[in-house]
């Protein structure tokens, strides 16, 4: 009687240890365990970001990590920093099986906890001078990703092309982040180059950016915004006052121009996502992150907003309209 009982004893545990159990059977009689639990980090949210996060996981899904292999976690951070962090926090503590950062803040916030948890970033203009990585094609601090460094003398050249004689530029931008300091450092060196001058209005929030750029309209020709996330929050209240005064606005990143303003040479969003997912494919499938180098994307497109050209009188020429994409 005593083995019986025991036996039964044994027999229920195993029940119960079933139930609890969160495996599933696949189609092909294999048990999985594991659902990849993913976090998906940035300061604010945009059109740019949106594009990115979506292409990211479009792919990952195309690649076959369908919903019930691979959980998104995508949390906003609504240009907070100290939120930012606290996200981050969160994502170290539920011990995320890797972490997807859009842009630089948000890259920045979660390498420098040196949780030992693979991030893979999206387009950070300046890694190595973000702090993010040491080397482009050795990644270390566990984390690997994609950039986009800003063609800033050809977006000069567009300039001079589409809006010829323009000697002055207005430059909008956030000094805390080292993506746009960066492309505002090469941009005017650029401009002391070649004899043109500007102007700058500094902001340290979205908020400021309409008066930034009411303050610089009457002293500039043209304004250059380089790819600031805060900036680029604001952008139809700066295409707007620009249109008014019929100074063109030429941005970092196609959603700037769908937003307003007139052109820009810039990378595909929803590409840029992708290749990031193709690098945390590789990572998945045993690819050490030391061995995934950073990717500068240098596939460019010219955007223009062929309303904002009616507006401020600009007759964009057919050889550019033939090779552009155009947003009316």
């Amino acid at each position: 009687m005593k083995k019986l009982f025991a036996s039964l004893l044994v027999f229920m545990m195993l029940l119960v240890t079933a139930g609890c159990s969160t495996g599933k059977t696949t189609s092909d009689g294999n048990t999985s365990t594991h659902v990849t639990q993913v976090g998906v980090i940035q300061l604010a949210d945009n059109g740019a970001f949106t594009d990115m996060r979506e292409g990211f996981i479009n792919k990952m899904r195309t690649l076959g990590y369908s919903e019930d292999k691979m959980v998104f976690d995508y949390k906003n951070a609504n240009g907070d920093t100290a939120t930012l962090n606290s996200i981050c926090q969160t994502m170290v503590d539920e011990k995320k099986d890797f972490i997807v950062t859009i842009g630089t803040p948000a890259s920045q916030a979660i390498v420098n906890m040196n949780s030992g948890i693979p991030v893979f970033y999206i387009s950070v203009s300046n890694p190595v001078g973000a702090g993010i990585i040491t080397n482009i094609n050795v990644p270390d601090k566990n984390a690997t990703g994609t950039s986009n460094a800003i063609p800033v003398s050809e977006m000069f050249k567009l300039s001079d092309k589409l809006t010829p004689n323009r000697k002055t530029y207005g430059l909008i931008y956030n000094t805390s982040e080292i993506n746009s300091v960066t492309t505002i450092k090469n941009a005017k060196a650029f401009m002391d180059g070649n004899g043109l001058k500007y102007k700058e209005a500094v902001v340290t929030s979205s908020s400021e950016v309409q008066q930034a750029t009411q303050s610089l309209v009457g002293q500039v020709d043209a304004f250059f915004i380089p790819n600031d996330s805060m900036v680029q929050s604001a952008m139809p209240q700066v295409a707007e006052i620009a249109k008014n005064a019929k100074i063109p606005v030429y941005g970092s990143s196609a959603v700037m121009v769908q937003s307003g303003a007139f052109a820009t040479i810039s990378i595909d969003d929803t590409t840029i996502g992708g290749m990031t997912a193709d690098m945390a494919d590789k990572f998945l499938k045993g690819t050490p992150m030391a061995k995934i180098p950073s990717i500068t994307v240098s596939d460019f497109t010219t955007v223009i907003n062929k309303t904002t050209a009616d507006a401020i009188k600009v007759t964009v020429p057919q050889d550019v309209l033939k090779s552009a994409k155009i947003i009316q």
